[in-house]
């Protein structure tokens, strides 16, 4: 079937199955239930073989699920069998925190070039990385065919980064910036705002 025909929120589930399939690929584990799935990440077993029921039949009735198997045709779906190249915008200290981190080579991604506008940090390192110069963006990134692109700048200047990266040719990007971005339709746009996930915690305490 078409990813075109799968409900949005349906793939959004994927990644936190193949997270748990991952654990247990490292437990050791062969073999796995959607139970014993639903389970670890808090979904029910029947909406976890619904989800899975979009891209085929993956498992066999009394027996459960081979977890290389599964875990296969999961990063086949989501198009995670090669390595996307990513780049980083803003070289702040999560910018920093993105560049250096080493888990993003295991899992698809791999973090490609580093951009900033600040004269003092052009030219720089950042973990491994030279930190180029924002106003070449636009050219390098679309010479080197990067099409992710992760967004860690002020708020003030978000939109106007990221209308650089939709002419740079990127086709998604997960902004740390705490601001909706207005880019055209075919654009993927995710969003990580640490105090919304707070404040919907703390609704829950005391």
């Amino acid at each position: 079937m078409s990813s075109n025909f799968i409900p949005d929120i349906v793939v959004a589930r994927l990644p936190r199955y193949l997270q748990a399939l991952y654990q247990m690929e490292e437990e050791g584990k062969h073999s796995t239930s959607s139970q014993e799935l639903g389970d670890r990440i808090g979904i029910s077993a029947a909406q976890i073989r619904k989800d899975l029921s979009h891209f085929g039949e993956f498992g066999k009735q009394g027996t459960g699920y081979a977890i290389p198997y599964l875990v296969d045709q999961l990063q086949i779906i989501l198009k995670v069998k090669q390595v996307w190249d990513i780049v980083v915008v803003g070289t702040g200290d999560l910018g920093h925190a993105i560049a250096r981190f080493q888990g993003f080579a295991n899992r698809g991604y791999r973090v490609a070039m580093v951009f900033d506008n600040d004269p003092r940090k052009i030219g720089g390192k950042v973990g491994q990385f030279i930190i180029q110069d924002m106003q070449n963006l636009i050219p390098m990134v679309q010479q080197a065919g990067i099409k992710i692109a992760m967004l860690t700048v002020p708020p003030a200047v978000a939109q106007s980064v990221a209308e650089n990266l939709v002419r740079a040719q990127v086709c998604a990007i997960l902004s740390y910036a705490p601001v909706p971005l207005h880019l055209p339709a075919h654009i993927k746009v995710e969003y990580i705002d640490p105090i919304i996930q707070l404040q919907h915690m703390t609704y829950y305490i005391g």
